[in-house]
Order: structure tokens, then sequence, then C-alpha cells
């Protein structure tokens, strides 16, 4: 996941302005952190036929080259091709660990789909092109040349940095950070989580309007939508088709709204953004946060496909499959549907909503795990509440980015999107979504075709967290 939710409508106009900091990055960190990134864009990490391990192992190859102990440098994982890197760059002690998580895994891209390769590494038209570009390469390279660079001038940090580059966020049986906690805790265990598969520097044609921080995130769920019956001869039709009970479920959940709700961060976002809108989308703003909210301010705001997705839970269809001949009634009928929950709420509860929706008996509505596994229940554990936003965190993520991006707020945010902060959230370390990359709010690739991230919007993130860790670390 990528910034999902992160890119709101939001139409305060300021000057574009180069970062101030830029000036430091030299000819040789540029080109280290170009060399990097292409190293990992031409490493295939697709569940289908990619290697995350490859990929971790050359990361790990990086820092011990650049002087990281062999021992403080890791890959291990539940099988050869799921390998996840952890390395510790060692501090004073003087407080807890900072964890810095990102996955090196990738969705499957066709090469008949894009115009370039897409597990080639290509530099054209002032941009990046190449699957996990976006999503999220650039942001495991970054860190990986940041902790290089930092070792090479000798910083030592007020306490241990720990670099989690993990397998299987997109999908798979084998979620790296998932299985570090339940079987290496102590290797990432930490006060706080630094995740960059989340928010991040939002633009519009170049101009930087504000940096995203998610604070929260929904939680992800699949459904299996199954109705079965005896088939036959297609010349003999019965209205009792499996495809049309399917359909016809869909439809309704085409329909349906999950109900209004708002939470700490949502709340937050409206708030602020009242102050600045004009018109009726700022009376609508402030018309949602009253108790009651106003009906029509919703309805309004929800026209918005972004604002819709802020403020409910919300399920599509992504797959149908029926039938086992062009001339046969199927006797199968099945379609998945992707629900994105807002925090407070089960997965065991949606589906049961779900089950309500659809109002067929014949129409069976199972949960779908992570490892393709289906179940008649889903889990019933609560998405995760936003997390409390510690002023140090927040403070200093305000003095980097004003300094960066000047004049362009830092906003907290829900991610409409999910993560791997959902398992280090609910494992008690508290995570931020944190990117210094930036990306046009009509130019979001990830998942998609001809995926690319602007060269000088790569640039400026290697300088971002590099400044931001040193910041929150000591800064010297």
């Amino acid at each position: 996941m990528r910034r999902l939710g992160s890119w709101f409508s939001f139409f305060l106009i300021v000057t574009l302005a180069a970062p101030s900091l830029q000036a430091q990055l030299n000819n040789a960190d540029k080109q280290l952190a170009r060399d990097i990134f292409q190293q990992l864009i031409d490493i295939n990490t697709t569940e289908s036929v990619g290697s995350m391990t490859a990929a971790a192992e050359a990361m790990a190859k990086r820092l011990r080259d650049a002087g990281f102990p062999a021992s403080d440098v890791a890959v291990l994982g539940p099988d050869s091709r799921h390998g996840n890197m952890v390395a510790r760059y060692r501090g004073t002690g003087a407080h807890k660990p900072i964890l810095l998580i990102g996955h090196l895994d990738v969705v499957e891209a066709r090469r008949s789909d894009w115009t370039t390769d897409p597990f080639k590494f290509v530099e054209k038209d002032g941009y990046f092109y190449g699957r996990g570009t976006q999503d999220m390469k650039s942001d495991d390279a970054i860190w990986v040349a940041d902790f290089i660079r930092l070792k090479r001038e000798g910083y030592r940090p007020d306490r241990d940095l720990i670099l989690a580059l993990t397998s299987d966020e997109e999908g798979g049986n084998a979620n790296g950070v998932d299985w570090l906690i339940k079987n290496h805790r102590d290797l990432i265990n930490a006060e706080y989580v630094l995740n960059s598969d989340g928010g991040g520097v939002n633009t519009v044609k170049g101009k930087p309007l504000f940096v995203s921080m998610d604070g929260s995130e929904k939680l992800y769920g699949d459904y299996q939508l199954k109705v079965t019956n005896p088939g036959g001869h297609s010349s003999l039709p019965v209205p009792d088709n499996a495809i049309y009970h399917v359909a016809d479920a869909l439809a309704r959940l085409e329909k349906y709204k999950f109900p209004f709700e708002l939470n700490a961060v949502t709340r937050g976002y409206f708030q602020r953004m009242a102050t600045i809108e004009h018109g009726q989308r700022a009376a609508d703003m402030k018309a949602v946060l009253k108790t009651p909210p106003d009906r029509g301010a919703i309805a309004r705001l929800s026209e918005d496909t972004i604002f819709n997705a802020t403020l409910r839970t919300t399920c599509v269809a992504t797959r149908l499959e029926a039938g086992h001949a062009n001339n046969a009634l199927p006797q199968t009928a099945t379609a998945n549907v992707n629900c994105r929950i807002l925090p407070g709420h089960s997965r065991e509860e949606v589906r049961q909503q779900l089950v309500k929706i659809f109002a067929d008996p014949k129409v069976e509505v199972r949960y779908v795990a992570n490892d393709g596994t289906v179940t008649d229940r889903a889990p019933e554990k609560l998405g995760y509440s936003p997390v409390q936003l510690r002023p140090d965190v927040m403070q200093t993520l305000d003095k980097v980015a004003a300094q960066m991006w000047p004049g362009a707020p830092v906003i907290p945010t829900m991610s409409t999107g999910a993560s791997d902060g959902i398992y280090t959230n609910a494992a008690g370390l508290p995570t931020y979504g944190i990117s210094g990359t930036a990306i046009d709010m009509d130019d979001v690739r990830a998942h998609g075709r001809d995926e690319r991230l602007g060269v000088q919007s790569y640039y400026n993130g290697v300088q971002f967290y590099y400044v931001l860790l040193k910041a929150l670390t000591g800064g010297k």
C-alpha cells in the first residue's frame, strides 16, 4: 500500500519552494542512492515468481560493505523466498530504539500493460520508472542509503535505529512484520515505529500542498461470495442461476453506504480543512462535525470518492468467477469483495453486515484470510484506534517539513488503505506513517501501469529522512 487515502482534496495554494536542505546531498550521495534504488527495482519481488530474499540479501550486503558488523545485519524468514532484512544502527542507548519498517514485495505487473519493462529501472523525462518506484522500494532504498551515509560520517545517534525490510505486505502468506513480531520480537523491539509506506508530500503540478502523516488506517478484509446449484443445459435456463444471485448481491452492495463515522484523526482533519476551504465545501466540513451531523453535508462530501472512503467503511467487488462451460448453466459462482474497515470495527462485524445487505440465503459470505484460507467466520478483533501523536515526533516532523517545504503544513491523516502498521500497532508499537517523497495527486500510479516517481522527488526524500533521523536521535 502506498498512501491510499492521503490524497484529500486540499485546495490551499502555496508557492513551490525547492527544499532548502537539498544542497547538502552531494553527487556521491545521489549516485549511491540511485544505485541502491536501481538495484531494488531490478530485483523481481512479486509473489508469483520473485524473491524477497534476493532483495533482502542485496541490501544486507550493501550495509555490511559499508561497515555494519555482520552481527547487526541479518536476513531471516520462514522459507527461502520470503526473507526479511533486519539491521541495527548502534547508538548510545540513552533512549529506546526507533524501528523503521518498509516492505520489499511489489504487486504483479504485466510487461504488455507497460510502456517500459516494469522490472527494469528506467530514467526518462525527469522520472524513475519501474514497479515499486512509488510503492515502496523508493523508501527502502532511501533508508539504506541514509544508513550508509550516516555511518560514513561517523554519526552516533542517542538510540539504536532498527531497519526492517520485509516480505508479503502486498499479499501472500508470509508477512514479514507479523513473522518478526511472533518469532524475533527482540530484534525489532522499539519505542515507536516510522513506516514510510504511508504519509508523504502531496503536490499539485509539482507544488507542495501539505505533508500527510498517517496516524490511523483502515482494517483490510476480503470476503468470498459463493452460490452453488446443480447447473444444467444452457438451452433450459432457470431463474435460479448462480450468476444471477451473485450479481444481484453485488448490485445491492453497490447501492449501499455504510454508516458515517469520524474518529480523532479524521475529525481533526476536517476541523482544520474547514478553516481553509471556502463556500459550500467549508460549510459542509463544519456541518459534519456538529452533533448531530448534517445529513445533507455528509451526502455532498460523500460524492468525492476519497472523502467517502474517509467518512465510512467501504466494500467493493474486485473479482468474479463463474461457470465451467459456455453451453452449461453454472454450478458455482463466486466473487471477492474487498473491504476497508474503519477503526473500532471488526472483520466479522462487516461480514455479518454483508449478509444483511445481500439478503439472500443462497449467497454464502465467508472470510478470506491473507494466505487464501476461507472460513465461515472472520476475526473479531477490532481495528486499532488512532495512535497518540507524540509531541517529540510531531514537533520534529513539523520543523523538518517546514525547512524542506515552506508553507506546506503537516496534517495527520487516516489512510483509507492498509499497511504493515496494522501489525506493529497491534503489538503495542505506536506507528507513524511518514514519507518524504512527493507525488502529484493526479499521478498516483502505485499498483498501476507505468508506475513512476520524480527524480528530484526521490532525492528530496533521501535528504528528508537523513535530516529527520538526525533530528529524532540527537541531531549531531
